[in-house]
């Protein structure tokens, strides 16, 4: 067979790919196979994904994340036919995240195989739920709204070189992620966990900003700079709460049960309460609190509770 991108001089090289596509056929069925019960999965699309956050962010605010030129006449048509497609995508992504679970959970019987009317009353109960769950998730649009404009404000009134909420939501990675970390936290409430992590790894591929979308996080956050920040499954944040680049909002240990297996969902993140600021490069881990009002410095490494009011630096943690 001729090779399908001959070389513009020189003779076409042999990669032998005939030994390595068996060789890979081999590890994928055999050596190294990491298939569900050996089979295909229908699995949810990053892609897909990327496209509904971009649809629900035109939704949200749509002369910034939609189109400029919309009036006063046109923009709830846009924004009508903007949800219609883009919750049209979800409800089916949903599906897929559903599938990908109830996978999970059904016997692994080497002869259980679903017969045909088993496996179309699955895929009907899958699509309604799907259906109900996008359903609720677009009822909470309004609420998700709100919350990311008591975050935009927050940005406006905590950063002195922000000129503008223009800006702030084209320009600022700490607001792309707050971005997906809501729409994703909503979808994992409503039981699609899978998807909520998938958009959570998408922001973070874009703005170095890792929120786990299990995380409670209140209102008016901001997430300055942002780079490096790292924010756990169970970490508890409450309102007006400013974070700075490279923090870290993680677990000391990791809990395991009597066969040495990790616990999975323990609260092991900590709890920040209102009105805290963490300044860049500071490590908080453990399920500790940070009391109201607190101020954490550059650089710190805590692991232990402090009281509303504290301000902790390196030197005191040094004295300690």
């Amino acid at each position: 067979m001729p090779h399908p991108f001959p070389t513009p001089d020189g003779p076409i090289p042999d990669w032998n790919l005939g030994s390595v596509v068996s060789a890979l056929r081999k590890s994928r069925e055999v050596t190294h196979n990491v298939r569900h019960k050996g089979r295909v999965r229908e699995l949810p699309s990053r892609e897909a994904l990327g496209q509904i956050v971009q649809g629900l962010s035109a939704a949200l605010f749509p002369t910034h994340y939609g189109r400029p030129d919309l009036t006063d006449e046109s923009i709830d048509y846009f924004v009508g036919y903007t949800l219609h497609d883009t919750l049209t995508v979800l409800a089916e992504q949903v599906r897929r995240g559903l599938l990908f679970v109830a996978d999970d959970e059904a016997p692994d019987d080497g002869d259980a195989a679903q017969t045909s009317s088993q496996a179309q009353n699955q895929a009907n109960t899958l699509a309604h739920q799907a259906g109900e769950i996008t359903r609720e998730f677009a009822s909470q649009l309004p609420e998700i709204r709100a919350l990311l404009v008591s975050d935009l404000q927050a940005a406006f009134q905590g950063d002195p070189a922000a000129t503008s909420v223009s800006e702030i939501l084209l320009s600022y990675p700490g607001m792309t992620a707050i971005i997906s970390y809501r729409i994703a936290h909503a979808l994992y409430k409503l039981g699609s966990p899978l998807l909520a992590r998938l958009i959570a790894d998408i922001a973070h591929g874009v703005t170095g900003i890792d929120i786990h979308p299990g995380a409670q996080i209140g209102p008016a956050f901001f997430i300055d700079h942002g780079t490096g920040v790292v924010i756990g499954e169970t970490t508890v944040i409450g309102q007006g709460v400013r974070l700075y680049q490279a923090v870290t909002l993680g677990a000391k240990r990791f809990p395991t049960d009597e066969n040495g297996a990790l616990l999975k969902g323990h609260a092991r993140h900590p709890i920040v309460e209102d009105d805290v600021v963490i300044y860049a490069g500071a490590t908080v881990l453990g399920r500790i609190t940070i009391g109201k009002g607190s101020s954490i410095g550059g650089n710190v490494w805590l692991t232990h509770s402090v009281p509303p009011g504290s301000n902790v630096t390196q030197a005191q943690n040094r004295g300690a």
